[in-house]
């Protein structure tokens, strides 16, 4: 018996292959399935089981294509009901692959249908649980993305994921492995660690929601403590992922379609299309279209696009370097972004050969603002997260969260200068993008945001507003 975790660092997301006596099944699965089918074949094993953690909001999974390239059953816990073809399992139910188990748990409290599987070897030994977004590693899934006519409030939810945590997954053995469907920098929790596999026993000593003295009462309240608002594009990926989607080639196949600088600027005017610069932040600093949206490959793309453009049918052109195209279409595919019209050929340099407008951003770097400070007050504002900010910042730095980039609009100066700082430098050139694209140009990008910012005389002068 083989257990693999296929990780992948921009959804902060685990999907799993288990293979046992030339038999295989995959747990939550990313939209593009070619990797589970390669990896099956290298094993000369045949994939049996499609299981379903629950319906997902934060990526398109790839279920549907998967079973439709191996016949291979999909399977939901209780309470699950997709418009598709699907085995409903009961609670307890076993399913044999070769000669391991896969128990089903069903785990209610991040949704209805929320569902643990227990893997047990050719021992008949508990081995691990695939926890989904039951149980993340430090944390618990949140409970507030109650489905629409669900009727249940977070603190409902919450009380149901207290019980499933204490009566399906707490008596389990301390040995056994905790495989969960996220790690850090998921939207799906608040608190959860770095790594992503876990003993249980651990757990029970460092996640704050598995404390064996914790009443009912204290669960709920801090695990609906200091929830942000998920973000917009979640229910369109549950709704996706409940009702179906398109196949995955036949996306690739119509977004893959190149675009003269000349034909790409009548597309972006026909159609209302967002033109997103999916370059790195240097290059689009350096030089882009006007009125381009950056949000680069090389950060977290695929949710910083769901939580900013938010409409998956949001007609789409990129400008993309073409070594990279076919991974950009993949990663909105990812989040149900598959409207995508075009790229432009030949990249950026292309539309400036074509004699076509341009813009830039401006930047300083450290110690010149450092320098600038002398003069005068500063316009600094801070994109970084809410507990980013509340950790450490500038004290003359106003918060200003890139996830509710709308709220900066009517905070900056329309005189003078305006300075934007992240933690290294890729969220603020997405939020400057964003406002140039809204006709606010007097910004400035702070190379090396805080990092950078941090380590000035500035930084010690006024200090650090650091909490307690």
């Amino acid at each position: 018996m083989k257990v693999e975790q296929i990780y992948t660092g921009c959804l902060s997301q685990g999907a799993y292959y288990i293979e046992c006596d030339g038999e295989a099944a995959v747990i939550d699965p990313l939209r593009e399935v070619g990797p589970y089918l390669e990896r099956a074949d290298r094993d000369n094993a045949r994939i049996s089981f499609i299981f379903e953690t629950h319906f997902h909001a934060d990526f398109v999974s790839g279920h549907l294509g998967l079973a439709e390239k191996t016949d291979a059953p999909i399977i939901y816990g209780p309470n699950a009901n997709p418009s598709f073809d699907a085995v409903i399992a009961k609670d307890g139910q076993k399913f044999m692959l070769g000669r391991a188990t896969i128990v089903v748990l069903h785990t209610p409290g991040h949704t209805l249908e929320s569902t643990t599987y227990l893997l047990r070897d050719e021992n008949g030994r508990d081995h691990a649980i695939f926890s989904g977004d039951t149980l993340f590693l430090g944390d618990v899934g949140r409970p507030d993305l109650a489905q629409k006519g669900a009727d249940l409030t977070e603190a409902d939810l919450a009380s149901m994921l207290y019980d499933s945590l204490r009566n399906k997954i707490m008596p389990l053995p301390d040995d056994l492995l905790v495989y969960p469907a996220h790690g850090a920098g998921s939207a799906c929790g608040k608190n959860m660690m770095k790594e992503t596999v876990d003993t249980l026993g651990n757990q029970k000593k460092m996640n704050y929601a598995l404390r064996a003295d914790m009443s009912k009462e204290e669960f709920i309240k801090e695990v609906t403590d200091g929830l942000t608002a998920p973000p917009a594009y979640f229910p369109l990926n549950v709704k996706l992922n409940k009702e179906g989607y398109q196949d995955f080639d036949k996306v690739m196949q119509q977004s893959k379609r190149p675009l003269k600088p000349a034909d790409f600027l009548k597309m972006a005017e026909d159609s209302e299309a967002l033109i997103l610069d999916v370059r790195d932040r240097t290059s689009f600093k350096d030089g882009h279209i006007p009125s381009s949206i950056f949000i680069g490959l090389d950060g977290s793309f695929a949710p910083w696009v769901g939580a900013l453009v938010q409409d998956v049918e949001k007609p789409l052109l990129l400008v993309v370097a073409e070594d990279k195209i076919e991974e950009a279409i993949t990663r909105l595919s990812r989040v149900g972004f598959d409207n995508v019209l075009g790229y432009l050929e030949g990249g950026f340099e292309a539309w400036q050969a074509d004699g076509r407008e341009t813009d830039q951003v401006e930047m300083i770097d450290a110690e010149d603002l450092e320098s600038m400070s002398k003069l005068g007050e500063l316009h600094l504002f801070d994109v970084r997260k809410p507990s980013e900010y509340d950790a450490d910042h500038l004290s003359n730095a106003k918060a200003a969260p890139l996830s509710k980039v709308n709220d900066l609009i009517p905070m900056v100066s329309p005189q003078g200068t305006n300075f934007i700082h992240c933690q290294s430098g890729y969220r603020s050139v997405i939020a400057i993008s964003i406002l140039k694209a809204r006709g606010i140009h007097n910004l400035v990008d702070v190379t090396g945001g805080f990092n950078a910012l941090k380590n000035t005389k500035m930084a010690r002068t006024q200090g650090h507003c650091t909490a307690i």
